[in-house]
């Protein structure tokens, strides 16, 4: 596998992002299930939840999408708290893990394959939709994804998800020491490619934003942002996943998590 930083565009980015999401969905269940729990709400690396940090807001008898589902836990969570819940997803594999934790819990989260660009919903559908580290860094057209949450979210509706705090573009994806010095430029938004040796196929894209860039995103599709959570590590939380580790951790945050409402009247 190699990697290049070059210009990719929304079809190829999601053929690439769903492929892999394909191949490491067993993975990434085994290694990372119980730390996220078959129904629980996880919001990063660092191990806050959404009992802890009530960025949802109370969702009991709210209607609620989670764009990036995965296996859908922090949607079963929401289940469990009275929310109708549903889960929308670009790998079939992760979706077959939600539906083998639907029956494991007896919580099922209706859920759709499908891609942040194109909700398949229809418009003012929902009162809460929230991303947990799921779809928006793989997405290349971002302004069309927020568009789409705009769309189906009901006027005055909450908007919440987390991704890579964007200074981590800064940085090597390492863990260790090495993860510590930056290397690269903040405001270099070309996105992070990985290219198959053998098939010459793009095997994953991430692509990245800065903080100003999401402000301004969010402004444009008619959202006032009310916060911006940037957890701290817990000084008793030594797991390391991928780049994330106590090591890191404790000097820069690992996560941003925005929380924005959509405007009752836009101007």
């Amino acid at each position: 596998m190699r990697v290049e930083r070059r210009p990719v565009d929304e079809a190829e980015s999601r053929r690439a992002n769903g492929r892999d999401w394909d191949r490491y969905a067993d993975e990434y269940q085994a290694t990372h299930g119980d730390f996220l729990g078959d129904a629980g709400f996880v919001w990063g690396p660092e191990g806050q939840t959404e009992g802890d940090l009530r960025i949802l807001g109370p969702v009991s008898d709210k209607d609620v999408l989670e764009v990036g589902s995965g296996a859908g836990q922090c949607s079963r969570w929401v289940r469990s708290q009275g929310g109708r819940a549903f889960g929308l997803d670009l790998s079939h594999r992760q979706l077959q893990h939600s539906r083998r934790l639907d029956e494991n819990t007896g919580l099922h989260v209706p859920s759709v394959r499908a891609t942040a660009t194109a909700l398949p919903l229809a418009d003012n559908s929902f009162d809460i939709v929230f991303c947990s580290f799921g779809a928006l860094q793989f997405v290349a057209d971002i302004d069309l994804a927020l568009a789409e949450t705009a769309r189906v979210l009901r006027p005055g509706g909450r908007f919440a998800f987390s991704v890579t705090h964007p200074t981590r573009w800064m940085f090597p994806d390492d863990p260790d020491v090495g993860g510590l010095t930056a290397s690269q430029s903040y405001w270099d938004r070309t996105p992070y490619v990985e290219v198959d040796d053998t098939s010459g196929l793009v095997a994953y894209v991430e692509h990245h934003r800065t903080l100003g860039d999401w402000v301004r995103l969010l402004a444009r599709h008619g959202f006032v942002l009310v916060d911006l959570v940037e957890p701290e590590w817990p000084a008793d939380h030594a797991r390391v996943w991928g780049g994330w580790s106590r090591t890191r951790g404790l000097l820069t945050p690992g996560t941003a998590i925005f929380v924005a409402d959509l405007c009752l009247v836009l101007q």
